[in-house]
């Protein structure tokens, strides 16, 4: 079987977790001219799912235990409501602005999630929080723009949307028991 050029360099980033950016026209480029076959590559190969999107490719496996993506949604989730905290608009933040290590450690020092952050070892301190920046990097979440700046990359909208689907999940499930409850009231019982 002759396979599409790059092939193993498109397998490679995505098998190490990375997101495939579009910035990297020949690997993205090609992943989406061969949409079908990598969908059914992924799948039989590795039962993975693969999600490309406009910007960005990444793999889905539904029977894995790493809690990476968790750290990369804990990590946004502070950092967003620190954002806003402070008057800016996090997704402008996040989609546009530069950030500085020391303004991260500003943030997360300062936060009202002290709890949150001390319990996750990813963030717990200004040195894990470096280390994970940097698998942040290696993983294409973000770029580094300097020796102490870096970027989100496209790909950080994964993360938002999960929050997004997940609060909006928290919400539908508060007002279906909100329902309940009413229900439950109007017949008399309690």
């Amino acid at each position: 079987m002759e396979y599409p050029k790059q092939h193993k360099e498109i397998v490679n980033e995505l098998m190490a977790g990375r997101f495939l950016l579009r910035q990297n026209e020949i690997n993205f480029e090609t992943l989406k001219q061969n949409r079908d076959f990598y969908i059914s590559f992924f799948k039989e190969s590795f039962n993975y799912g693969l999600q490309i999107e406009s910007e960005y490719a990444y793999l889905i496996s539904f029977e894995t235990k790493e809690q990476f993506s968790r750290d990369v949604c804990v990590f946004m989730a502070v950092l967003s409501y620190e954002l806003d905290k402070d008057g800016k608009n996090f997704m402008d933040q996040l989609q546009y602005a530069p950030f500085e290590y020391d303004q991260i450690d500003r943030y997360f020092e300062n936060s009202s999630y002290q709890d949150l952050i001390k319990a996750n070892k990813q963030l717990r301190d200004s040195e894990s929080r470096r280390q994970f920046l940097r698998t942040m990097a290696t993983r294409n979440i973000i770029e580094k723009t300097g020796e102490q700046q870096f970027m989100f990359t496209s790909s950080h909208k994964v993360f938002i949307d999960f929050a997004v689907d997940f609060a909006q999940g928290r919400l539908e499930q508060a007002s279906v028991s909100l329902d309940l409850d009413e229900e439950t009231n109007e017949d008399g019982e309690e």
